[in-house]
Order: C-alpha cells, then sequence, then structure tokens
C-alpha cells in the first residue's frame, strides 16, 4: 500500500513533482501494484487533436481479479460489501471477498447461459442491493459492457441509452424502495422496451414483491437464472482476458445538446486511476470501514463503492434508502451500526441534514470516524463547517474532491490528514494531474491569484477516451475549446497561495444536487408540452441542491390556469428525463430576450433568476429589449 499513499505534504510535493516530470515512470510504477495476465508494451501514447489515448498499450488484464481474486488468500473471510437496506427494520447483509466473488462467478454463468458474450452491452437498472454490484462485477468478468442506469430515470431515458448503446440484455427488478416508496421498475422497462429493439432478454430480480408483466421467451426471474446454474454445479468462471483499452462501461452524462452522452472509460488505466486515487486521497487503510452515499448509477457509485475501493481490498458499506428516513438522523444511525471510518457524501446531503437541526445528531456516536469527503459540487462555507464539527468533531479531515464522470475519478483534492484544507476550496491537484487556467483568448493564465477556465494539458489513465458512438462530439464537447487540452467545461480560481477553487459550470450545464443536467435537455422536454411554445432554462442559487432549475416558458395561447400548467410541465419532464430534472420555478413570459440573429441570452436570464437586475449590461441590442422589463416584473411577482 506504501507506493499509493503519500506520508507527508512534502511527499506529496514530492511525488506531484515527479508525476509531472516523469507521468510515465510514475503510472507504471502505480499499475504494477495491480494483478496483470500480461504486462503492457508502452505505457502511453496520446494526442489531444484527434483525440486518441491509450495507457498501458498491450496489458491484458481483467479488472475483477483485481477486485476479488488476487484478494481472497488474505482477505476471503473479510467483507467486502456491507448493505444496509431501505427499512432498518429489515435484514443487513455482508459479503465477503469469497462470497462476492463466488456470487460474481454465478452471475457471469448466468450472462453466459443468456447469451452475453464479449463486448455485448448491458444495460442495469437495479435499486441499491448487493445484487447491483453483482451484476456490474459479473459483465466486468465476461468482459461486457455495462451500463448502469440510475434508478430514478423515466422510461424514455432508458430507451434513449439502451437504443444508443444498442444493448441486448437488461438486468432490472420488480421494483425498488426509496424512504416510503415503492418505484417499480420493471413496469418503466416496460414501457422503454417498446422503443428498444435490441434487447433480446430482460433479466427480473425480485425485491419489493410488485406485480410485474414477464413476457415468455424475453423476461426470466433472477433466482430461475441462479438455481440453472446451481443445476450446473455452480461451474468456475475464469475473467475473460480484456486488453487494456478494452472498453469496460459506458456511463450517460447530460450535455449540452438534448441527447445524452455516453461517456467510454477502458479497462486499464480506470483500474488504476481509482484504486490509486482512492487509496491515497481517503489514506484508506486495511480493516476500514468506508461508506459512500452515492448510487452505484453515477459515476461515484461506480468509481468509489465498487472499482476503486475493492480493488484496494476495503470495506464497502452499500446504503439502499435515503438520508431523511426513516428520520434525519439515518446516516448517522449507520455510522453508529457499523463503526464507520470514512464518510463520503455530497453537499446537498449534508445542506439538506443541517437545515433538520442537531437534535438528528447530537446522542449519535460518531467517534469511530477519521475521515470525510464531499463530492458533487463545491461545498458551501456553512456545510463544511457543520460537516466539520459536529459529524468529524474537529478531527475529521474533509476531503472535498473535484471531478467528472469524464475524468474517472478526483482531479484535484486535499489528501486526508496530509495536505491543508480551506472550506470550499478543492486545494491540490492530483498526483499525475498538469492543470491549466486558460483566458477567453486561448492563453494560458499563469501565476497566481487568477481565475480561468480550467483545463487538463497531459493525459490521466482514468479519462475518458470517446462518446460511444460518436467520437466527433467526444473531442468537439471536451478538447476543440482549447488546443492540446482537455477543457472541463467549470471555472476556477487559484488564489494567491496556488490553492484551486471551483467556481461553477461555464457551458449551459446546471449542477442539481451533485447531478448534471444539461439545459437543452431540459428545455426539450418542456419543449415537448402541447401548449409550450419555447422556453429558455438557467440554474440559480438553490438552499439544499446547489443548483435549482428556473424556467422561462412562452406558453400558447391556450394557457388558463398558470399552476395547472406548471404541474403540467413538471409531469412532462419527469416522464422525459426524470423527477430529478424538475424545475423549481417556472416563469410564463411573452418572449424570451434574443439577440437579432436569434440567439437567447441567457446571461439576462441567469441574472434575473438570481435576483440580480442592477446590472443586465447593455439590452438595447436585443431584438425587443421591452421584453427584459417584462420579464424583471414577473420574476419579482413570482418571488412573491
Amino acid at each position: 500500500m506504501s507506493l499509493l499513499r503519500v506520508k507527508s505534504f512534502e511527499d506529496y510535493k514530492e511525488v506531484y513533482k515527479k508525476s509531472v516530470e516523469r507521468p510515465e515512470e510514475f503510472w507504471a510504477g502505480i499499475a504494477e501494484t495491480f494483478k496483470w495476465k500480461k504486462p503492457w508494451d508502452k505505457v502511453l501514447s496520446w494526442n489531444f487533436k484527434d483525440p486518441d489515448v491509450k495507457w498501458f498499450e498491450g496489458g491484458k488484464l481483467n479488472i475483477t481479479e483485481n477486485c476479488l481474486d488476487r484478494h481472497i488468500a488474505e482477505l476471503g473471510d473479510k467483507p467486502a460489501i456491507i448493505w444496509e437496506p431501505n427499512d432498518p427494520n429489515e435484514n443487513y447483509r455482508v459479503l465477503s471477498y469469497k462470497q462476492l466473488l463466488f456470487n460474481v462467478e454465478q452471475f457471469a454463468n448466468v450472462l453466459k447461459n443468456n447469451g452475453i458474450e464479449k463486448g455485448d452491452r448491458v444495460c442495469i437498472y437495479l435499486p441499491m442491493v448487493p445484487e447491483l454490484a453483482i451484476a456490474v462485477l459479473a459483465c466486468a468478468r465476461v468482459g461486457a459492457i455495462h451500463s448502469v442506469v440510475f434508478g430514478g430515470f423515466s422510461a424514455q431515458s432508458i430507451a434513449d441509452r439502451i437504443n444508443d448503446a444498442q444493448c441486448k440484455l437488461v438486468i432490472t427488478a420488480d421494483g425498488s424502495f426509496r424512504g416510503t416508496k415503492v418505484i417499480e421498475l420493471k413496469d418503466i422497462v416496460d414501457d422503454a422496451l417498446g422503443q428498444c429493439k435490441s434487447v433480446e432478454k430482460v433479466i427480473v430480480l425480485t425485491r419489493t414483491r410488485t406485480a410485474v408483466s414477464m413476457i415468455k421467451g424475453r423476461d426470466v426471474w433472477w433466482e430461475d437464472e441462479i438455481k440453472k446454474v446451481e443445476t450446473q454445479g455452480n461451474p468456475h468462471f475464469p475473467a475473460e482476458e480484456m486488453d487494456s483499452e478494452d472498453v469496460l462501461f459506458i456511463l450517460y452524462t447530460s450535455g449540452s445538446t438534448g441527447s445524452p452522452k455516453g461517456v467510454v472509460h477502458t479497462c486499464g488505466g480506470y483500474m488504476v486511476y481509482t484504486g490509486y486515487t482512492f487509496a491515497n486521497t481517503f489514506q484508506y487503510e486495511r480493516g476500514d470501514v468506508y461508506f459512500c452515499t452515492a448510487d452505484i448509477g453515477w459515476i461515484t457509485g461506480h468509481s468509489y463503492i465498487l472499482y476503486g475501493p475493492l480493488s484496494q481490498g476495503a470495506t464497502s458499506l452499500m446504503f439502499e434508502g435515503i438520508p431523511t428516513y426513516p428520520d434525519a438522523g439515518r446516516l448517522w444511525d449507520i455510522v453508529e451500526k457499523y463503526k464507520v471510518n470514512i464518510v463520503y457524501t455530497a453537499p446537498t446531503a449534508i445542506r439538506s441534514l443541517m437545515g433538520f437541526g442537531d437534535d438528528y445528531v447530537k446522542d449519535k456516536d460518531l467517534s469511530t470516524i477519521k475521515t470525510l469527503g464531499s463530492v458533487g459540487e463545491p461545498i458551501n462555507e456553512e456545510a463544511w463547517k457543520w460537516f466539520d464539527e459536529k459529524i468529524g468533531h474537529g478531527k475529521a479531515p474533509i476531503v472535498d474532491t473535484y471531478w467528472q464522470t469524464e475524468t474517472g475519478g478526483f482531479i484535484i483534492s486535499p489528501i486526508a490528514g496530509i495536505t491543508p484544507t480551506i472550506p470550499g476550496y478543492a486545494m491540490f491537484p492530483q498526483p499525475g494531474i498538469q492543470l491549466a487556467l486558460m483566458d477567453e483568448n486561448g492563453k494560458e493564465i499563469e501565476g497566481n491569484g487568477v481565475s480561468g477556465n480550467l483545463c487538463v494539458k497531459f493525459p490521466w489513465p482514468g479519462m475518458l477516451r470517446t462518446t460511444y458512438g460518436d467520437h466527433e462530439r467526444c473531442r468537439k464537447t471536451y478538447f476543440a475549446t482549447y488546443e492540446n487540452m482537455y477543457f472541463t467545461g467549470d471555472g476556477c480560481l487559484r488564489d494567491k497561495d496556488g490553492y484551486y477553487r471551483i467556481t461553477g459550470r461555464v457551458d449551459d450545464v446546471l449542477n442539481v444536487s451533485g447531478h448534471r443536467i444539461g439545459t437543452a435537455e431540459v428545455e426539450d422536454a418542456i419543449n415537448r408540452h402541447s401548449d409550450v411554445v419555447e422556453s429558455a432554462v438557467v440554474g440559480y442559487p438553490h438552499a439544499i441542491k446547489g443548483q435549482g432549475i428556473y424556467a422561462f416558458v412562452v406558453a400558447g395561447e391556450h394557457l388558463k390556469d398558470a399552476d395547472l400548467m406548471r404541474g403540467d410541465i413538471n409531469k412532462t419532464v419527469s416522464r422525459i428525463i426524470g423527477a430529478i430534472a424538475k424545475p423549481e420555478k417556472i416563469q410564463f413570459v411573452s418572449g424570451l430576450p434574443k439577440t437579432r440573429s436569434g440567439k437567447i441570452m441567457r446571461r439576462i436570464l441567469r441574472k434575473i433568476a438570481e435576483g440580480d437586475t442592477s446590472n443586465l449590461g447593455d439590452t438595447t441590442t436585443l431584438l425587443d429589449p421591452e421584453v427584459v422589463e417584462e420579464i424583471k416584473k414577473g420574476a419579482e411577482a413570482l418571488r412573491g
């Protein structure tokens, strides 16, 4: 483990210097701590123009051997996954490394029996139960490409993702529990599959005992398929040999155009990067109980519930429920119950729990916590201080991690107990990450005490390789804005001491509760409503979610009941994208501020949504400047 963890701030500086001056040597050293079926021929070849990036070329491996098989001798009986159900009265489950490997091999046989081979795409739409982890790892064992879809997405969102990846198989459940709600997952999948020609089989797990429709020849029960494998004598399933650059998974993320984009991660580099950043950033020690509250449907769950922790022989805690059920003390009950050492959660959850007051925290035994982490968006100072004082009791360093679906793992973050921390700052680049702040003209901004657009100028192993089926979209989105740079889409401040602070999106992507949602995606959904002429969506500061969604909508002549239509629009958005994308505020307007060339001036709408109308800039160049005054008045009325 020592190579994977810096031991002091001086050590960090030295390691960082080496990682930048001799990156290939640095990453080869890290990669050698993993298990390879055949070593690589070349550490790195790359250009950011096409873009074309390859790490550990010629290397052969299977990520599940690194997450499971290689730990059996030493850690076989140690917990790999602890699962806490939605209902605190239901039995929890603990899967040792040995049991998890057995279950993964068993389900790999199920996949094989259902016609899945290396390279096939599998869509997974499951609740946060151990079977989700098993399904993901079984796909990786077979060499099939998994595409996990978050359980809150709508049928249309699932159909879009299945069709884009041409998935052959869907793995789902009858339903899922979320607080007091039951979500009928199989029904949602059935609604989606009407549009999906590529799907041959659906495997259905029993979770909620909800009545479901099962189509003969297509739909099979998870439990029945497991019985068939048992009848075959549970044959050993050797891990498929994968090339370092073979695709491991596709994960769809919001873009600034209406359709979701499938971010592609490959086997070798992603494994090395998630394992390294997990061990180093959290300073994980064997035996620590690590609790990440994310969902595996998001990149945080892929990298820091499954692949990163398991590759390091960690004990990873999975939670099915929500932080406020049955009350706002639930997360702290879990910490107390399992003597959790590391808690990794989102600012949205922290702000929400803070709002319930300290009564839910004060009697909990949180003495085992030694590290706290935050993910999804920069954490505001008030929430940081509450997290530090009430949860960490001033003794647990907070790692405020900055990264994206596309980066695969943390790219800027403090290192627990090693580097300094400042509330709201991501602080330092991870070893191997070479940052650049760029101005509007494409020039790098040198020195400290400056702000600019955040880019990375050298590849790192965990970065995306392409967007599935559309490489040009990948090039345009991430590599075309600045020459020879990966552009994050975020603005960033480097303060007088060289510490980094993320200042937010500079493109048309919102960050709602740590989830990225494209404004174009929401507008596209709103515009499908029969009585909507057009719409414009912007973000505004939201006390709990960080950013809320504010929609300016031009309605047709049928608008009689504004509240009813707001409800209709939200229903439409929920149906097309999912409830997470519903606008908090919908303002009906007669027109939108447009330039003479027809471009909507979102900058003006953003200021109005934020309530900052003192300086809207020059509006005389607009096609109809008077519309701005009307929108301002309407916004004031809406604020009441």
